[in-house]
């Protein structure tokens, strides 16, 4: 592997600039953190009442798993030669220029704030539901964690990262010990037949098609490092380390999880339910469950929230460092925090909240959400040709075979995306048309400001 000197861009300490003081501690507790979230709560629920067999079930978490893998060794080619902080955007625009770069990160950046509602909306309902007398106040809780963590990224940096890396730990931990109650109080249920009969056919790849769906949303985030490429210290090692480790220890976690659900419940009890880990844990924690797992599960997204509240400002930070966004938005204060883009990403989370529109938003953006990938997996192609001279500390394994087949698996969700939400993916075309005229009016207010 070349140094990281030739990599590493200057330490920033001055006002007014990114600071580089991120390690592989923080990288692995973005992935993680950043990936799960409120997905492994909700997820199992739904896959298990499409797939009634307890090996299909933990089969698709395994397909899910791979393609996230394939995805973080591919990925980390590009943060690693290429240590921008802005996730996506950076590839998007290096390899395909301005426009396509454009798309990328603005619906990078909105799909971003509307996850942070949705997030701290459920923070939200789940509080109702432990504390009476915040019932009814969901939308004010999640506001509440919104302002709250939108000061604690302003304070700077060290503030937010520390922040990370506590609750990144804190949710590892309490899975680990999740799970060995399971294994511990657990009755060995593992592909017990249940009442629901085995499907075939037609009806089996749609089934399996749309729990790949709820499984990859479940993994995403495992490029989370990426929006911090240079503010790690040593972007060449760092990067790479972090996105595989990071996913490999989510991956660890999920199967475990999930094979703890299939060893305590019949898939027919986990079924359809809204938290189907709270079902398990039922089993041995009795009636005081739920509320035990609601808790957990507030803590956990407090740490998604947390990292979402860290990656958004950073997208708008790179594009108006590119002329595609607001110049405003390039302000850095102090503590390494991009000050106007933070309180403009709270402020999209905050009006999603206000006006109930995230899911729309979300499900419109799904569309865009298959693409960044399948375009960052492109830009490996692309660059490779065009930049040979590039240098690449890390290099993806098994290219071009892996990245081929992650590039494969984004077409085919993306594929499976549209034909299971056609309404919406028509909207997402409309979106993607109007994002033509926006994009030449940004470059024109730009001109018309250099030029003033």
């Amino acid at each position: 592997m070349q140094s990281d000197a030739t990599h590493a861009l200057p330490i920033e300490k001055s006002r007014g600039h990114l600071l580089r003081i991120l390690g592989i501690g923080f990288g692995l507790a973005v992935t993680i953190g950043g990936t799960i979230g409120m997905g492994i709560f909700r997820t199992p629920g739904d896959i298990a009442g499409g797939l009634p067999n307890a090996w299909l079930f933990l089969g698709v978490w395994v397909a899910g798993g791979i393609y996230a893998f394939l995805g973080a060794i591919t990925v980390a080619e590009l943060g690693a030669a290429l240590p921008r902080s802005g996730g996506f955007y950076v590839f998007a625009h290096r390899a395909f220029g301005s426009y396509v770069g454009f798309v990328v990160g603005w619906s990078d950046w909105l799909s971003t704030c509307g996850t942070l509602a949705v997030i701290a909306m459920v923070v939200g309902e789940y509080t109702g539901k432990l504390s009476p007398a915040l019932k009814g106040w969901e939308a004010g809780v999640a506001l509440a964690t919104i302002c709250f963590f939108t000061f604690l990224q302003w304070r700077g940096l060290r503030w937010g990262s520390r922040t990370q890396n506590l609750t990144s730990l804190l949710k590892a931990l309490v899975f680990i010990v999740l799970i060995a109650a399971c294994f511990i109080g657990g009755k060995g249920l593992i592909g017990e037949s249940t009442a629901q009969p085995v499907i075939f056919g037609l009806p089996l790849i749609a089934a399996l098609v749309k729990a790949l769906q709820g499984v990859i949303y479940a993994y995403d985030g495992w490029y989370g490092v990426i929006y911090f490429g240079e503010e790690v210290r040593h972007p060449a090692r760092d990067v790479p380390r972090s996105m595989i480790g990071g996913i490999l220890t989510v991956i660890v976690i999920y199967l475990l999880i999930n094979l703890a659900l299939v060893y305590v419940l019949p898939l027919s009890e986990i079924a359809g339910k809204e938290l189907a880990v709270g079902a398990a844990a039922g089993t041995f924690f009795g009636p005081s469950a739920d509320t035990i797992i609601m808790a957990l599960a507030i803590a956990s997204m407090l740490s998604t929230i947390n990292a979402y509240h860290l990656t958004a400002p950073r997208i708008l930070l790179a594009m108006s460092r590119d002329k595609l966004f607001t110049e405003q938005a390039g302000r850095i204060n102090e503590g390494g925090t991009p000050t106007i883009a933070l309180f403009l990403s709270a402020l999209a989370a905050v009006i999603f909240i206000l006006t109930g529109t995230f899911n729309r938003v979300l499900a419109i953006l799904t569309f865009f959400f298959v693409i960044n990938y399948g375009v960052s997996f492109l830009s490996v192609f692309v660059l490779r040709r065009r930049e040979p001279e590039l240098q690449r500390p890390y290099r993806a394994w098994g290219y071009p075979w892996t990245t081929a087949l992650a590039l494969l698996g984004s077409i085919t969700f993306l594929v499976g995306a549209i034909t299971s939400d056609l309404e919406n993916s028509v909207y997402a075309l409309i979106l993607l048309a109007a994002s033509y005229p926006a994009y030449l009016l940004l470059k024109w207010i730009s001109r018309q400001g250099k030029e003033a």
